[in-house]
Formats: C-alpha cells, sequence, structure tokens
C-alpha cells in the first residue's frame, strides 16, 4: 500500500528510499530536542521519545540495519542505543565522514544503500554521500536545501520515527509491521 509519506516522494526519492539497508541517524537534535540538560555534578540529561524507538526496532524486524554517528560522548547515548539494539554507534566524530567510512566497511553497503537523518551543518559530509537524505522539520536551513525529504517533526518529536515509516511503506513492510499491533 501506498503510504501517506511516500506518496509525495519523488519518483528517484522513493527508489532510494526503497533501497535502504542501513539507516542513520545523528543524535542531538534528531534523536533529542536538541537541548543539553545539565545536572548539578555536571552531567548531561537526554530526553529521547518513545515513538522513535518503536520505529528503529520497526526497523530491525525488515532487515534494516540502524547506526547513529554523532559529535558528541554520552553513557546515556550506549544506554538508548542498546536498549533499540543498534549495534553500530560512533560517539565523538567530528569528522562523521570517518565514522561513516568505517561503517560501510563493517556492514558491506554501499553509500546509495545508506540514509541518513541529520539536523546541522556537520551532518552535510555524510548527507551528500548516502542515497537517501532527511532533515528534522527544524534543521539548519543549509540541510534542508540539500536533502530528499524533510520530516513534518521537529527532532525529539518523532521525526526519526517518521522517517522509519517512511522507509517501511517505501519498503512495502508498512501494513505488516502495523498488523502485528492489530491482531
Amino acid at each position: 500500500m501506498m503510504g501517506t509519506f511516500t506518496s509525495k516522494l519523488s519518483p528517484q526519492t522513493l527508489a532510494n528510499a526503497r533501497a535502504v539497508r542501513l539507516m542513520i541517524f545523528d543524535v542531538d537534535g534528531v534523536l533529542t530536542d536538541g537541548g543539553l540538560y545539565y545536572g548539578p555534578e555536571g552531567e548531561v540529561f537526554k530526553r529521547f521519545h518513545a515513538l522513535d524507538g518503536l520505529g528503529i526496532k520497526m526497523l530491525h524486524q525488515f532487515g534494516i540495519q540502524t547506526a547513529i554517528i554523532t559529535a558528541r560522548q554520552s553513557e546515556t547515548l550506549l544506554k538508548r542505543a542498546r536498549d533499540l539494539d543498534i549495534s553500530h554507534v560512533f560517539q565523538g566524530v567530528h569528522d562523521k565522514r570517518v565514522a561513516f567510512a568505517s561503517l560501510l566497511a563493517q556492514t558491506n553497503v554501499t553509500a546509495q544503500e545508506c540514509g541518513y537523518l541529520g539536523d546541522d551543518i556537520i551532518d552535510l559530509p555524510v548527507l551528500v554521500k548516502v542515497g537517501f537524505t532527511a532533515c528534522v522539520g527544524n534543521a539548519h536551513n543549509e540541510v534542508k536545501t540539500r536533502v530528499q525529504y524533510q520530516t513534518h517533526a521537529s527532532g525529539g518529536n518523532g521525526a526519526a520515527r517518521e522517517i522509519c515509516d517512511l522507509l517501511l511503506q517505501a519498503q512495502g513492510h508498512y501494513d505488516t509491521a502495523i498488523a502485528a499491533y492489530l491482531s
């Protein structure tokens, strides 16, 4: 069934979404709202959205691998990645091209079979290399002008889930994924 997201995509963008075997996510401003919350001891707290988590788990059910490439380092992120079975996590990466090259080597996936969801100019070096490009609704304007799809949701508020649903729809898995919760 053609979904609400995929019916609005150009034929090339739809083809790129269909080809995704590995979806890569930035963290701050994508899987979180981008706010940095500091505790009295200097610890940093991050807020993740449950909708995004279930979407990522549904991608795994249909053989789409997931990865994280982020410039910051966080134990909280490692915990979230473990909870979601995201096995490819690159933290503290300021040149995301290096992590991306390593990720391709580890997964045996081509750049054209990757998707990327970002929000800021630090994401551009990878965004320009992957087959399917997306940004969150509140992304930096330089990023918005260079992607195939911009989510309606802002970062940390279901944007990653929107991309997960779009990929599942494009690849014909969405109805099966939803049916599991309706039976």
